[in-house]
């Protein structure tokens, strides 16, 4: 498993900030109609998600004028879950090593084994992005292929993070610090849940789409 420590934090902040900056200016540049199109767009494709207030949220922000099919949502949308997955692990991986260098074993080993989960989810994710995008140069029989691939992976990194809060639940750790552990790992996990959703929706519009049908 990959290591870190805290400078990554700090550059993931970085990185971040500045992600959040270039698209809040992209916004700003659409006119008031522009916008307006994009937030319906996204409620609407939002809708049968399970949190579907941060789905909006999350995606009015990373999304810009050139988000216009459902595709490109669920795009956005994986990129999302694996940025907070990131972060996520990056915290995890700095608490593990304040518990290590404490000598607290119970709860350090509850974290390491959260760590390792989160992780495997951070590769999921990955790997996840990937395959999307290869899927609109797919034949028809590649795209069902990639589609299950992704299927079989958001549902591990979900997996994964529930996995993670459980583990951490049974422990008693300091409350703040256990608080916060939950809430990032929680966000991976609702994040990761409405992406799989809107990824599915996007493939069930592929099946009732000429793309799917056999043609005579």
């Amino acid at each position: 498993m990959a290591k870190f420590n805290f400078p990554l934090l700090f550059l993931l902040s970085i990185i971040s900030t500045a992600t959040a900056t270039a698209t809040a200016t992209a916004v700003k540049s659409m006119s008031l109609n522009q916008q307006l199109h994009l937030r319906a767009f996204i409620k609407e494709q939002c809708r049968g998600t399970l949190y579907f207030q941060l789905c909006v949220h999350c995606l009015s922000i990373f999304a810009n004028s050139t988000t216009r099919t459902p595709e490109q949502l669920a795009q956005v949308a994986l990129k999302v879950s694996l940025v907070r997955a990131r972060f996520a692990r990056a915290y995890i991986t700095k608490v593990a090593k304040d518990l290590r260098v404490k000598k607290i074993t119970k709860d350090y080993q509850a974290v390491q084994d959260c760590l390792e989960q989160i992780d495997d989810g951070v590769e999921q994710l990955t790997n996840s992005v990937k395959e999307l995008g290869r899927m609109s140069l797919a034949s028809e029989t590649d795209f069902f292929w990639h589609q299950s691939n992704i299927q079989t992976w958001m549902s591990t990194a979900l997996t994964d993070a529930l996995t993670c809060m459980d583990g951490i639940s049974g422990h008693a750790m300091e409350s703040k610090e256990k608080a916060i552990v939950r809430a990032k790992v929680l966000n991976v996990a609702q994040v990761t849940s409405n992406a799989l959703a809107l990824f599915n929706r996007y493939v069930a519009r592929y099946r009732a789409s000429d793309h799917s049908r056999t043609k005579p």
